[in-house]
């Protein structure tokens, strides 16, 4: 309890004793949602290691998930630099956060992307962007697709890609070109993600290892 103290006693609550609490997935970094906390929520939530917030209009605690069972579980907690703002990295269970049923509240665009296309869902890391094209190109082929003709031809085109453009991040290391060693592993991750949407295996599953094996 010490320790929750110490940490509560560094947060700028408003005036209502409340603070906005971005939740934000642990794997590719969505931005899931806001809601409001205060002291009570917040210890909680350390306690509990399972996230509970506050309703402002009920004027009580609620536990996230409770009756969805949509449930956020804590991987870390930190404030930001005028310590009036925290940022809750979860583990979202059901990949639903939204009471709408979306993955995330932050649905809804406004503008249109520069590409044109309607944002339907919150930007995460570019890898995990990747992904969805991939998966998407899996899915619903477009004609004219290099993905889709490594997708068609299946595992002796695609292997042989990757083994091609191992070596060549080889031979741009052994080179010490920064430039070509970067797009060379750009061109490796591609391909390897490639290999992994055809043999069905999400992206998210390799980011679990590596968090598990980072940790």
């Amino acid at each position: 309890m010490p320790l929750i103290q110490d940490f509560l006693d560094k947060l700028r609550f408003n005036e209502n004793g409340l603070i906005p609490a971005i939740a934000q997935d642990w794997l590719d970094g969505t931005v899931l949602m806001m809601a409001w906390m205060n002291q009570e929520s917040i210890i909680k939530t350390l306690q509990t290691k399972e996230v509970y917030y506050w309703s402002r209009s009920r004027h009580q605690l609620w536990k996230k998930g409770e009756t969805s069972g949509h449930i956020q579980k804590l991987k870390e907690i930190r404030y930001d630099c005028d310590s009036d703002t925290i940022l809750l990295t979860i583990k979202q269970i059901g990949s639903i956060a939204c009471h709408t049923g979306a993955r995330s509240c932050f649905f809804q665009e406004g503008l249109e992307s520069s590409s044109g296309l309607s944002i339907e869902h919150p930007p995460s890391d570019i890898c995990s962007e990747v992904f969805k094209v991939i998966k998407d190109r899996r899915l619903n082929p477009k004609d004219e697709s290099y993905t889709n003709s490594l997708l068609k031809d299946g595992d002796n085109k695609i292997l042989k890609k990757i083994g091609e453009e191992a070596v060549e991040f080889v031979m741009a290391c052994k080179d010490k070109d920064k430039i070509s060693i970067a797009n060379e592993a750009a061109d490796l991750i591609f391909h390897l993600q490639v290999a992994l949407a055809h043999q069905e295996v999400d992206w998210r599953d390799l980011l679990e290892v590596l968090a598990e094996r980072r940790s």
